[in-house]
């Protein structure tokens, strides 16, 4: 009777895996391109996709930042070692929404072989960083320069590998990682974007060193790899060869206890500690139709992110949820949260993130314009900045592809700010930025281009946001297509 009673759970649960209109047949989530279907010949391979498909949610933030060593070693350069570009960024650089008004210091660390200086200079003047050490997750450690544990004095933070028991030396600043590597992502602040002001940013973020503990004694030079005319990216990958970078990271990087649940769930696709990932034809067709899926359901996720909005009334909205922002200030400790498909959807669009939200940055992004359309790249659009931006630094406005979330290939440049050379104010003091494959006449110095045969997406940056800003006394109303 028991083996009976058994065998008919197992029937249905065989059948609600399936299709209900077709036998051995899934149909899998309709992307925004076209509709894949999904055949499964048993339950092993169902559990292959349906499990792949996890992988994907959960491990979007360990691959995001993965990809970034990957190109880092296509572009001849290493861990322990620092990624600038020395220049404004054009889109050579396929990252996920980087910022293209500032000089980029990126430290990219590997603690392998014992802890990791991380040595920041003290303010200079307008001369400053902004920015954050985060680990292979992407979860900050803590915030760096005058928003930062430093407070603009500068210092020594030293980085420690996972479950590092050892004294602190004097002099340093503790920064315990989850994970072996990780970077930090380091914005040396312009002023007015001239020739002058771009060189001084330069000089001042190569005074950042980053060595290891044991060599304290005698610093060796830091290795600083200029990316300005090389290709570099993370845009994610949504092929097999998503789960060849996430076994990369699984093979380096510690388990962490929150995540334990997953050692099973990642063998079933071939992915286990200690084992070279391998997929034969009928394995890498079941995981790309998975992944697939899973990008048409992280896509249509990320369009219900903007609710609610940040100003009432418009479209835009912070692109990370309130329980993401939460378990990333806290370290994932919060209790009763650990949300792992709202992260998916914020790392699948943008890479780093901040230990306190709000004190040395804050963005909002809008995919829609005040009618509820998506931006097409082939109209004119125009976003009104009122007067007085409540920032301390600097305010900025990007545009990027839609569907990479990386800028927009080909533009000569591809953001506004109030850095810019030639930005042009209305009498009151406030700005108008346009967004169209052509500029209107006599607007051109506050034009953004995009692309006439693609949809874009913006990114309003506001650098060292004030009391206002948060009080919502000032507010940046929806853009409107110009007709």
């Amino acid at each position: 009777m028991k083996s009976k009673v058994l065998s008919i759970i197992i029937v249905i649960c065989l059948l609600s895996c399936t299709n209900s209109t077709t036998k051995n047949e899934t149909t899998a989530v309709t992307d925004t391109t076209q509709t894949t279907v999904f055949k499964p010949v048993d339950f092993e391979e169902q559990l292959i996709y349906n499990r792949a498909i996890e992988a994907v949610i959960w491990g979007m933030p360990a691959v995001n930042s993965e990809l970034l060593h990957e190109s880092l070693i296509k572009a001849k350069g290493e861990y322990n070692q620092i990624i600038y570009w020395s220049g404004l960024i054009s889109s050579k650089n396929q990252t996920l929404t980087p910022n293209p008004d500032v000089i980029y210091i990126n430290p990219l660390y590997d603690t392998r072989q014992g802890p990791v200086v991380l040595e920041i200079p003290a303010v200079e003047g307008v001369s400053s960083l902004t920015g954050s050490l985060d680990d292979g997750w992407q979860t900050a450690i803590e915030d760096i320069g005058p928003a930062g544990v430093d407070k603009g004095k500068g210092g020594k933070y030293l980085i420690l590998p996972p479950n590092y028991k050892d004294a602190i030396p004097l002099g340093y600043i503790p920064m315990p990682s989850s994970t072996y590597t990780g970077y930090a992502i380091l914005r040396s602040n312009l002023t007015d974007a001239s020739a002058s002001d771009i060189k001084r940013a330069i000089e001042y973020g190569k005074k950042v060193k980053i060595y290891p503990l044991s060599e304290a004694d005698n610093p060796p030079a830091t290795t600083f790899v200029d990316l300005i005319d090389t290709p570099f990216g993370n845009t994610i990958p949504y092929n097999v060869h998503f789960f060849e970078v996430l076994s990369q990271f699984v093979q380096r990087e510690p388990w962490l206890s929150r995540d334990l649940a997953m050692i099973d769930q990642l063998k079933t696709i071939g992915i286990e500690k200690g084992k070279t990932f391998q997929a034969d034809a009928r394995r890498q067709e079941i995981l790309n139709a998975a992944i697939k899926d899973a990008h048409s359901w992280i896509d249509k996720k990320f369009e219900k992110i903007f609710t609610p909005p940040y100003y009432e009334g418009t479209n835009w909205a912070l692109p990370a949820s309130p329980d993401v922002v939460k378990a990333i200030m806290s370290n994932y400790m919060a209790p009763n949260i650990y949300p792992i498909d709202e992260r998916a959807i914020s790392y699948s669009m943008a890479y780093f993130s901040a230990k306190k939200l709000g004190t040395g940055q804050y963005y909002l992004m809008t995919v829609k314009d005040n009618k509820d359309q998506s931006f097409d790249g082939s109209k004119l659009y125009k976003l009104h900045l009122p007067a007085k931006v409540p920032v301390k630094l600097y305010w900025s406005v990007t545009a990027y592809d839609r569907e990479t979330h990386a800028l927009i290939l080909g533009m000569k440049y591809s953001s506004r700010a109030s850095t810019s050379p030639g930005l042009q104010k209305n009498t009151d003091g406030s700005v108008d930025i346009y967004f169209g494959a052509k500029a209107p006449e006599g607007k051109e110095s506050n034009w953004v281009p995009t692309d006439p045969k693609r949809k874009f997406e913006l990114l309003a940056r506001f650098y060292g946001p004030e009391k206002d800003f948060f009080e919502k006394a000032w507010k940046m109303a929806d853009v409107e297509e110009v007709k």
